[in-house]
C-alpha cells in the first residue's frame, strides 16, 4: 500500500500488530499523545495573549482525552483490562510534524482556521496510519478492530473539517461588492464534478502501473457510483470543473459535510454522511499520489 507511505504518513509502521492488547495500547498513546500537545499549544497560545487559539487547542485537547477514554472502554470490553503502555514496540506516528507545531507556536498568520486545517491533516494522518495496519494485519481480529479505528478517524476529520468551514466563515465573512457584483456562470451540482473528477482520476490510472494503478481504477469506479447518488445535491462555481483533481476532491468533501449539517431529512442525511466519507478517503488516496 504504497499510498501510505507519502504525504499522510513520512514512513511506513514498523511493523505489524501481533495482538489486540498492543492494538489498544498503541491506540491509547497516540490519542494521549495529541492530547498533550493540544494542551502544550493551548498553554503556549496563552502566554502569547492570543486567547482564539488558546480556546481552539483546548477544545482539541479536550476532544482527544475523550477519544483517549473511548480506546480505554474498548479495551475493557474486548480484553477486560486497561491499555498497556509496555506493550508498545514500536514508535507510533507524530501527531503532528515539527515544523507544523513549530509554525502553531510561532507563526504570526496562525489562525483558528489554520489551527483547524492542522489538527484535520492530523487526523488524516491516523487514519492512514490505521489504514495501513489494518490492510497489513494477519489476524481477522487485529485487521477488523484496526479498521474500526480507521472509521472513527474518518469521524474525526468530518467533525473537524466542519469546525474548520466555520472558521473559514467567520474569518472570510467581508466580501467585496465588486467580487458579489460580478457576472457568474450557474452552478454546477456535486455530480458534474464527481464526473469530473472521475476522468481525471482515469487519465492518472493511464499514468501509473502495479498496485497503484489497481487502486487507482477502483477509486475510479467508485467516483463514479458516486456520481449516480450525488445527483442535485451542493452547488458549486462553475469554475470549479477547471480546477485539479486535489482541489475538485476537497470541494466534494465540504460540499457533503456541508449539506449533511444542513439536512433535516434522514435518508439524505445518511446517503451524505456516507458520501462525505469516501470522499474523505478519497482525498487521502489523491494527495498521497500529488507526493509521490
Amino acid at each position: 500500500m504504497p499510498f501510505l507511505r507519502t504525504s499522510l504518513l513520512s514512513a511506513e509502521p514498523a511493523g505489524v500488530l501481533e495482538s489486540l492488547d498492543e492494538l489498544f495500547a498503541l491506540g491509547h498513546a497516540m490519542e494521549q499523545e495529541a492530547a498533550q500537545k493540544y494542551d502544550s499549544l493551548a498553554e503556549e497560545m496563552r502566554g502569547q495573549g492570543k486567547a482564539d487559539l488558546a480556546e481552539v487547542f483546548t477544545r482539541l485537547a479536550a476532544a482527544e482525552r475523550e477519544h483517549v477514554d473511548s480506546v480505554t472502554k474498548w479495551s475493557q470490553s474486548r480484553r477486560g483490562k486497561s491499555p498497556d503502555p509496555a506493550l508498545i514496540r514500536w514508535e507510533a506516528p507524530e501527531t503532528f510534524t515539527p515544523d507544523a507545531a513549530a509554525e502553531a507556536k510561532t507563526s504570526r498568520l496562525m489562525t483558528p482556521y489554520r489551527a483547524l486545517a492542522m489538527a484535520v491533516r492530523n487526523e488524516e494522518r491516523a487514519f492512514a496510519f490505521w489504514s495501513y495496519l489494518a490492510a497489513y494485519s494477519r489476524d481477522a481480529d487485529i485487521k477488523k478492530a484496526a479498521e474500526a479505528m480507521a472509521r472513527e478517524e474518518l469521524g474525526h476529520v468530518a467533525t473537524l473539517r466542519k469546525e474548520r468551514r466555520r472558521a473559514y466563515h467567520q474569518e472570510h465573512d467581508r466580501t467585496s461588492a465588486a467580487a458579489s457584483s460580478a457576472p457568474r456562470s450557474p452552478p454546477v451540482d456535486a455530480q458534474r464534478l464527481e464526473l469530473r473528477l472521475g476522468a481525471q482520476i482515469g487519465d492518472m490510472e493511464q499514468r501509473l502501473s502495479g498496485p497503484a494503478a489497481v487502486r487507482t481504477h477502483d477509486i475510479r469506479q467508485q467516483t463514479l457510483q458516486m456520481a449516480d447518488a450525488a445527483v442535485g445535491l451542493g452547488s458549486f462555481p462553475a469554475s470549479m470543473e477547471d480546477k485539479g483533481p486535489l482541489e475538485i476532491a476537497e470541494a466534494l468533501v465540504d460540499g457533503y459535510l456541508d449539506g449533511a449539517e444542513r439536512s433535516n431529512d434522514a435518508a439524505q442525511l445518511e446517503s451524505l454522511q456516507h458520501l462525505a466519507e469516501r470522499a474523505i478517503s478519497r482525498l487521502a488516496w489523491l494527495r498521497s499520489l500529488a507526493a509521490a
